[in-house]
């Protein structure tokens, strides 16, 4: 049985990952993504050990589409919490209390609330992995040990080999005249 998200990607055999280059600080990397931005790169990613304000729109990202789950997570839970709670007033065990109708709304509201947050945090949490390729148990850029130093001070760019712009010379000069300063090329595993 395999899994639909491998623990460990696989990635084309002969040829190395791809092209990382270590920059000083949080604006040389903005500053770096948008030139990567618009040498037309499309299989690249950033790396800094904080979020840097903005640099989500200097890479040209899309909106996350994880906010379009955790609302339907959300809503479904609580649809769902409604729905169980009618199914039990009114066809279940339908008791008529103090003279209240079967269906009594107000009184299922902190059920469905909390189903509702209950789902939309699993969404959140599953969708997260999902989008993230999680979990993952190695990646080829692990092996560098320049970036150990992506958790505590380094801030880098990562472009992949398989990029249809992908040259290795020209990503190295890219990342070099953009501010690099280490490049290095990356092999697979």
């Amino acid at each position: 049985m395999s899994l639909p998200l491998p623990l460990v990607p696989r990635f084309p055999e002969g040829r190395s990952y791809g092209v990382l280059a270590r920059f000083k600080d949080p604006q040389a990397i903005y500053q770096a993504c948008e030139k990567v931005r618009d040498a037309g790169y499309t299989k690249w990613d950033s790396h800094a050990p904080f979020a840097v304000h903005g640099l989500d729109k200097a890479m040209g990202l899309k909106p996350s589409r994880l906010p379009w789950i955790v609302l339907v997570a959300g809503l479904s839970g609580a649809t769902g919490g409604m729905l169980m709670q009618y199914w039990v007033a009114v066809h279940a065990y339908p008791l008529i209390i103090s003279g209240k109708p079967l269906f009594s709304w107000p009184a299922f509201v902190p059920v469905t609330f909390e189903l509702g947050v209950l789902f939309a945090a699993f969404g959140a949490v599953f969708g997260m992995f999902a989008f993230n390729q999680l979990p993952s148990l190695f990646h080829p850029l692990f092996s560098s040990r320049a970036f150990e130093a992506a958790t505590d001070d380094g801030f880098f760019i990562s472009i992949e080999s398989w990029d249809p712009k992908y040259d290795e010379a020209r990503a190295m000069e890219l990342l070099r005249e953009a501010g690099a300063i280490e490049v290095e090329v990356v092999e697979n595993g």
